[in-house]
Protein backbone atom coordinates (compact mmCIF):
# COMPACT_ATOMS: atom_id res chain seq x y z
CA UNK A 1 0.00 0.00 0.00
CA UNK A 2 1.49 3.01 -0.96
CA UNK A 3 0.65 6.35 1.25
CA UNK A 4 -1.78 7.11 -1.29
CA UNK A 5 -3.58 4.41 -0.57
CA UNK A 6 -3.80 4.43 3.64
CA UNK A 7 -6.54 3.45 5.07
CA UNK A 8 -8.47 6.60 6.93
CA UNK A 9 -7.79 4.63 10.34
CA UNK A 10 -3.70 4.69 9.50
CA UNK A 11 -4.15 7.89 8.27
CA UNK A 12 -5.51 9.01 11.75
CA UNK A 13 -2.95 6.79 13.77
CA UNK A 14 -0.20 8.55 11.56
CA UNK A 15 -1.34 11.70 13.00
CA UNK A 16 -1.82 11.31 16.52
CA UNK A 17 1.34 9.18 16.59
CA UNK A 18 3.03 12.44 15.24
CA UNK A 19 1.18 14.84 17.60
CA UNK A 20 2.15 12.51 20.52
CA UNK A 21 5.59 13.93 20.35
CA UNK A 22 6.41 17.83 22.06
CA UNK A 23 9.34 17.72 19.39
CA UNK A 24 6.95 17.52 16.66
CA UNK A 25 4.28 19.44 17.79
CA UNK A 26 7.05 22.07 18.79
CA UNK A 27 7.69 21.87 14.75
CA UNK A 28 4.37 22.14 13.23
CA UNK A 29 3.87 25.25 15.97
CA UNK A 30 6.80 27.24 13.96
CA UNK A 31 5.83 25.90 10.79
CA UNK A 32 2.22 27.52 11.29
CA UNK A 33 3.76 31.10 11.32
CA UNK A 34 5.34 30.00 7.68
CA UNK A 35 7.78 27.81 5.91
CA UNK A 36 11.35 27.44 7.56
CA UNK A 37 14.77 25.07 6.43
CA UNK A 38 15.49 22.06 8.31
CA UNK A 39 18.25 23.95 10.06
CA UNK A 40 15.86 26.65 11.52
CA UNK A 41 13.51 23.73 12.62
CA UNK A 42 16.52 22.65 14.50
CA UNK A 43 17.84 25.66 15.76
CA UNK A 44 15.43 25.03 19.21
CA UNK A 45 16.52 22.04 20.24
CA UNK A 46 19.57 20.30 21.91
CA UNK A 47 19.55 17.23 19.23
CA UNK A 48 21.43 16.35 15.94
CA UNK A 49 20.22 17.50 12.23
CA UNK A 50 19.85 13.35 11.82
CA UNK A 51 17.63 13.24 14.57
CA UNK A 52 15.27 16.41 13.47
CA UNK A 53 15.46 15.04 10.27
CA UNK A 54 13.67 11.55 11.60
CA UNK A 55 10.82 13.92 13.36
CA UNK A 56 10.24 15.98 10.15
CA UNK A 57 10.16 11.87 8.53
CA UNK A 58 7.74 10.83 11.14
CA UNK A 59 5.43 14.45 10.29
CA UNK A 60 5.82 13.99 6.24
CA UNK A 61 4.85 10.18 6.75
CA UNK A 62 1.91 11.53 8.53
CA UNK A 63 0.87 14.43 5.75
CA UNK A 64 1.80 17.22 8.06
CA UNK A 65 3.94 18.67 6.10
CA UNK A 66 6.55 18.48 3.06
CA UNK A 67 9.68 18.83 2.34
CA UNK A 68 11.04 20.74 -1.00
CA UNK A 69 14.69 20.92 -1.97
CA UNK A 70 15.77 24.90 -2.12
CA UNK A 71 18.86 24.55 -3.49
CA UNK A 72 21.42 23.06 -1.10
CA UNK A 73 19.02 23.28 2.02
CA UNK A 74 14.90 21.75 2.07
CA UNK A 75 11.77 24.10 2.64
CA UNK A 76 9.33 22.96 5.24
CA UNK A 77 5.90 23.08 4.87
CA UNK A 78 3.27 22.66 6.66
CA UNK A 79 0.01 20.76 5.76
CA UNK A 80 -2.54 21.37 8.60
CA UNK A 81 -5.12 20.02 6.65
CA UNK A 82 -4.04 16.45 7.25
CA UNK A 83 -5.06 16.84 11.22
CA UNK A 84 -9.10 17.88 9.41
CA UNK A 85 -9.68 14.17 10.27
CA UNK A 86 -8.46 13.90 14.01
CA UNK A 87 -9.87 17.03 14.80
CA UNK A 88 -13.40 15.24 13.40
CA UNK A 89 -12.92 12.46 15.55
CA UNK A 90 -12.01 14.36 19.02
CA UNK A 91 -15.27 16.91 18.03
CA UNK A 92 -17.37 13.94 17.79
CA UNK A 93 -16.16 12.80 21.56
CA UNK A 94 -16.00 16.13 23.02
CA UNK A 95 -19.83 15.84 21.87
CA UNK A 96 -20.35 12.70 23.16
CA UNK A 97 -18.83 13.39 26.72
CA UNK A 98 -20.72 16.96 26.50
CA UNK A 99 -23.48 15.09 26.68
CA UNK A 100 -22.93 12.63 29.02
CA UNK A 101 -21.83 15.82 31.38
CA UNK A 102 -25.25 17.25 30.91
CA UNK A 103 -26.99 14.32 31.10
CA UNK A 104 -25.27 13.74 34.85
CA UNK A 105 -25.57 17.27 35.82
CA UNK A 106 -29.59 16.75 35.33
CA UNK A 107 -29.36 13.22 37.30
CA UNK A 108 -27.39 15.32 40.11
CA UNK A 109 -29.83 17.73 40.17
CA UNK A 110 -32.82 16.04 41.25
CA UNK A 111 -33.69 15.46 44.67
CA UNK A 112 -34.93 11.51 45.64
CA UNK A 113 -38.75 12.37 44.64
CA UNK A 114 -37.32 13.06 40.39
CA UNK A 115 -37.87 17.20 41.38
CA UNK A 116 -34.83 19.44 40.45
CA UNK A 117 -33.44 20.79 44.03
CA UNK A 118 -33.03 24.49 44.32
CA UNK A 119 -30.84 26.29 46.44
CA UNK A 120 -32.64 27.49 49.59
CA UNK A 121 -33.39 30.40 50.23
CA UNK A 122 -32.33 32.81 52.96
CA UNK A 123 -35.39 33.40 53.90
CA UNK A 124 -36.41 29.75 53.92
CA UNK A 125 -35.87 28.96 57.84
Amino acid sequence: MTTDQIAPEEELNLVFSALSDPTRRAILERLSRGEASVGELAEPFEMSLPAISKHLGVLEKAGLLSRERDGRFFRCLLHAEAMRDAARWMERYRRFWANQFDALEVYLSEDAGGEPTREKDENDG
